[in-house]
């Protein structure tokens, strides 16, 4: 009985080790799983975490892709939302209408306010591209033209709108310089020639037996006819220089000298008004030029100095070295240019005081030419003046 007992007690013993180490067991088992799986929480966060800052970081990139390829291109470009509020604007448009502030979210007619778009956009509602031209005006005016169409999305719905300003303000430019240049070329061959009909119609009806009446006349058709010839040979000179057609004769020249010879050819012009031509270019100016071209440059230059100088006044011809280059300039005493044609003075036929101009003569074609010969040489020409102070015309040479 005593040894059925302790036998039993032995069992129960047992048993209850091996349940304590089941459960011990089971409990580092679990607690196993439960820190696994913590780390595994752990990896998968981490690992959505990066996918989110990648997925960030792609869409980021995406986006200055997009705006760096639309800031590259040369027309402006913005892009609209359904509410045709500015979801995007380039650089170039921006620099084209001078946009201070930003403009996203703004509505288009609020941003740029020009009735036009406005419009453009209404009309965009019916069609799905259009285009218009608008005039922004300013000075100089300038002209753009705008395309605007819609933006679907890939269910087919209107997703918004994107508008195209392409600069046509050089286009119009050259449009109005062509007219320009058509209707001046008319003028002045038009005058001329009805002057030089007109004596002969004169002589032809009997004129031309009174010898003192019939000689004036002549001298009239001379000189109407050498103006004609000037005229022609001027713009056949700017074709050239236009069309690079002129090759310089490069050669080493002694500014002062040069100009000496041509200031003795131009006296008997200068002392019809009284004029003083003053030779200022030092001795040592050396300067590198076609010197058929630098004559033309000077005698255009030192001409209109005398014509539009003052009567009895001076004018003076000045040379320096400067920054690896020579710099020569011409001066008058005259009443100056105003301010809003020193920009305009070398066009062609432009002419600051048009009454003026054409009592003294000329073509109007004298500094354009001076523009074009010193720009072929790889020179500038510019003119600083004040109003009643006379007029510093100035142009580079290499040395």
């Amino acid at each position: 009985m005593n040894s059925f007992f302790a036998e039993t007690s032995l069992f129960w013993q047992i048993a209850v080790g091996v349940l304590a180490f089941a459960v011990i067991f089971l409990g580092i088992l679990v607690q196993r799983r439960l820190s696994f799986s913590g780390r595994l929480v752990q990896e998968v966060r981490k690992e959505r975490d990066a996918t989110a800052e990648r997925l960030r970081q792609m869409e980021d990139q995406a986006k200055a892709e997009r705006q760096t390829l639309f800031n590259s291109m040369a027309e402006g470009v913005a892009l609209l939302d359904r509410a045709h509020r500015i979801q995007l604007v380039n650089q170039s448009l921006e620099e084209q209408f001078g946009l201070s502030v930003d403009v996203r979210g703004q509505a288009l007619g609020e941003a740029f306010r020009r009735p036009e778009l406005t419009q453009l956009l209404a009309r965009l509602e019916t069609e799905r591209m259009l285009s218009c031209e608008i005039d922004v005006g300013g000075s100089p005016a300038r002209y753009f033209e705008v395309t605007a169409a819609t933006v679907f999305g890939r269910d087919g719905e209107s997703q918004g709108a994107i508008l195209v300003f392409h600069d046509l303000t050089r286009i119009r430019q050259l449009e109005n310089t062509r007219r320009e240049f058509v209707a001046n070329v008319s003028h002045e061959l038009r005058t001329p020639l009805s002057l030089i009909k007109g004596y002969v119609e004169t002589l032809l009806d009997g004129a031309i037996t009174d010898p003192e009446l019939s000689a004036k006349f002549l001298k009239t058709i001379e000189r109407h006819s050498n103006r004609l010839t000037n005229l022609i040979e001027d713009l056949l000179t700017i074709s050239r220089l236009e069309s690079g057609q002129v090759t310089l004769q490069m050669k080493t020249i002694p500014l002062r000298p040069f100009a000496a010879s041509l200031i003795a050819e131009l006296q008997s012009r200068a002392k019809e008004r009284g004029t003083t031509i003053v030779n200022e270019i030092p001795e040592e100016l050396h300067g590198r030029a076609d010197p058929d071209r630098l004559e033309q440059v000077f005698v255009n230059l030192v001409d209109n100095a005398i014509k539009y100088g003052r009567a009895k006044g001076c004018v003076v011809v000045k040379g320096r070295a400067a920054n690896s280059q020579v710099e020569l300039c011409v001066a008058d005493d005259g009443p100056g240019i105003p301010a809003d044609a020193r920009e305009r003075v070398f066009e062609r036929f432009y002419r600051a005081d048009k009454a003026r101009s054409r009592e003294a003569g000329g073509t109007g074609l004298g500094l354009s030419i001076v523009k074009h010969i010193v720009q072929s040489h790889g020179g500038k020409v510019w003119v600083e003046s004040e109003a009643g102070h006379g007029a510093n015309f100035c142009f580079t040479l290499p040395v």
